[in-house]
C-alpha cells in the first residue's frame, strides 16, 4: 500500500526500504513498538513531532528513546517559544494520523529539524505514513526529502 511518503521518495529518486510490522493499537509507545518489532536500536528509530513555534508549525524528528526539547527546537528555527501542536491540527496539516505521521510527503510543507544523532547512523527509520510502516533511509536523504536541518533537539 503506497503512502504520500512513499510516493514522494519515489518521485524524488531517493532510495529507501519499506519496513512493515504488525501494529498493536494498545502499544504505549508506537516508536518503541516499531523498534522492538523491527529488531533495531530505539536510537535509530525516529519519531515525527509537530510543535507550534511562535504561531507556525515546525516538525521535530528525534529518536523514539528521547524527548523533544521544545526550547532547542525553537532556537533551531530562530523562534522564541515552542509548545506541542494540537494533535488534531497536526493531523489536518500533515494529512497523516497521529502515530503514523511521516516527516515526508506531508500535505503542507513545514520547517523540519532532525536531531543531530541521526547522523551517527548509516540509515535511520521514520514513519512511512501509517501505523505499522516505517521507512529506512540515509540521514542525508531524510534531510533532502524534508528540506530539513540538523540540530541538537533531543533530551
Amino acid at each position: 500500500m503506497s503512502t504520500p511518503a512513499i510516493r514522494a521518495l519515489t518521485a524524488a529518486g531517493i532510495p529507501f526500504a519499506e519496513r512493515a510490522y504488525e501494529h498493536d493499537p494498545r502499544a504505549a509507545s508506537f516508536g518503541l513498538e516499531a523498534a522492538e518489532a523491527l529488531g533495531v536500536e530505539p536510537e535509530r528509530v525516529f519519531k515525527t513531532l509537530l510543535a507550534d513555534v511562535d504561531g507556525r508549525l515546525v516538525v521535530g524528528i528525534v529518536p523514539v528513546s528521547s524527548k523533544l526539547d521544545l526550547k532547542a527546537l525553537a532556537a533551531a528555527v530562530g523562534g522564541r517559544k515552542a509548545v506541542m501542536a494540537d494533535p488534531e491540527l497536526a493531523q489536518k496539516r500533515t494529512g497523516y494520523v497521529v502515530g503514523g505521521i511521516s516527516p515526508i510527503g506531508q500535505k503542507n510543507a513545514h520547517e523540519t529539524v532532525v536531531d543531530e544523532t541521526a547522523e551517527l547512523w548509516p540509515a535511520v527509520l521514520v514513519s512511512g505514513g501509517r501505523r505499522g510502516l516505517d521507512l529506512e533511509l540515509a540521514p542525508a536523504d531524510l534531510l533532502r526529502a524534508t528540506n530539513g536541518v540538523v540540530a541538537d533537539i533531543a533530551r
